[in-house]
């Protein structure tokens, strides 16, 4: 039996209709922006591994820190104990973190991080005695699969089975470009109305809505308005973080400080499950208390694992490399002169850059669903070109490890141009 042969009598992939899908792809192995599958055909890995891999497959350095990790100490658990490699990984985050960010708690992926702080935000006035119950999120969000993360989250189809089981979230408008003032009016009219405890947003790039983009200056000023009426704010910088914008993190760029930030994906370079989310001394301090019923009781079996640690540090070594940042800005102006090029196309809507992160918009005779007709057909004609892009609705985007070649880069944008002219 192939692989794929036997994928089919045992395994239930993610986001996946099996009785109408293809055959999911046996791929064998994997090196640099490259994957191979179980008959040697070569394919172009353009969204990273959805974003978790920025510095390519098989990656030496974070390999050979993964080995040494694994033959001094592979794991503890972290509660009542702790080790170096946890505590390494929190001063290296200190170095590049916003400065407001004083505590990091530890779990296993992007979900359960943004799980803790949807939490922690609900948990903080409780213990402090107040009632607030509502979390805000921006419309076609998406935060994660476990159910708060869920809740949070806005495109329908991921939610709809569990409607009426959520805690109580109010959706805002993102404030793309023209509709900021709506935004704005919005955050104040649902934080009048509403006992609201926190705000969560992904900042600058909605990326599972297809990298809707928004300007820095708009969300300082959601996070003003929040601060002025004691709503905690969380950055999920799940996909955003360490490096894709352009900075190391998404809120680099925005004039105002978060509360909390839900990190995981690039966290360890794509090799070991790991996330974390950080927070303010304020907020930590909202938990220190003689009453133990006050204390955060959520944890991981694999909380703070110490190889996933291990591989968190050399990713971010990695990371702040020269060669690695001269990579993220090569990236970018590639990405720039491929929308230059490509956003007059009689077919094309718009497209727009920030950092690695490329996204463009084809125009359709019929609205677009996300697992529609279009998006299976340019995934089925990228996969046969040799180029993993998972295209949402009639949105192609490009997130690809920064040290994808210019070379490899042409044939995805190539094969990008190929597809409009064949939809």
């Amino acid at each position: 039996m192939t692989l794929q042969e036997k994928d089919s009598q045992y395994l239930w992939h993610p986001y996946t209709q099996h009785k109408t899908s293809q055959t999911p792809i046996a791929i064998s192995r994997g090196e640099g922006a490259l994957l191979w599958d179980e008959n040697n055909k070569e394919y172009i890995d353009a969204i990273a591994s959805w974003w978790v891999n920025p510095f390519g497959h098989s990656n030496k350095f974070i390999a050979d820190a993964i080995y040494k990790q694994l033959t001094t100490l592979e794991h503890v658990l972290f509660g009542g104990f702790t080790h170096e490699p946890a505590i390494k990984v929190a001063e290296k985050l200190m170095e590049i973190l916003p400065k407001n960010q004083q505590k990091i708690f530890f779990s296993d992926n992007g979900s359960t991080a943004v799980e803790v702080a949807i939490k922690v935000a609900l948990q903080y006035f409780f213990n402090k005695g107040e009632k607030r119950t509502t979390i805000i999120a921006f419309e076609n969000a998406f935060h994660g699969d476990t159910f708060a993360a869920m809740a949070a989250s806005g495109i329908s189809f991921y939610t709809q089975a569990f409607q009426g089981m959520f805690i109580d979230v109010v959706r805002i408008p993102v404030p793309v470009k023209g509709q900021e003032q709506v935004s704005f009016e919005a955050l104040e009219n649902v934080i009048q109305r509403n006992n609201c405890a926190g705000f969560i947003f992904e900042p600058l790039v909605q990326g599972a809505a297809g990298m809707v983009m928004y300007e820095p200056e708009a969300l300082a000023k959601l996070i003003e308005i929040c601060k002025e009426n004691k709503v905690l704010t969380i950055a999920d910088e799940v996909m955003t973080g360490f490096g894709k914008t352009g900075k190391t993190f998404a809120m680099d760029y925005v004039d105002a400080d978060p509360d909390m930030i839900c990190l995981s994906k690039a966290l360890t370079g794509g090799t070991i499950p790991m996330a974390i989310t950080t927070f303010t001394q304020k907020v930590f301090d909202a938990f220190y208390d003689d009453d133990i019923n006050k204390a955060l009781f959520h944890g991981h079996t694999f909380t703070a694992n110490p190889t996933g640690c291990a591989a968190a540090l050399a990713s971010i070594d990695l990371l702040q490399t020269d060669e690695m940042q001269t990579n993220i800005e090569r990236i970018n102006k590639n990405h720039l002169e491929f929308q230059k090029k490509i956003e007059s196309h009689p077919k094309v809507i718009t497209a727009r850059t920030l950092g690695v992160i490329f996204a463009v918009e084809i125009k359709s005779d019929s609205e677009e669903s996300y697992y529609g007709s279009m998006r299976t057909k340019l995934y089925n004609f990228f996969i046969e070109n040799g180029v993993v892009l998972r295209p949402v609705g009639n949105i192609v985007y490009i997130l690809p490890p920064y040290i994808m070649t210019n070379e490899q880069l042409q044939k995805v944008y190539k094969t990008i141009e190929e597809a409009i002219e064949m939809v």
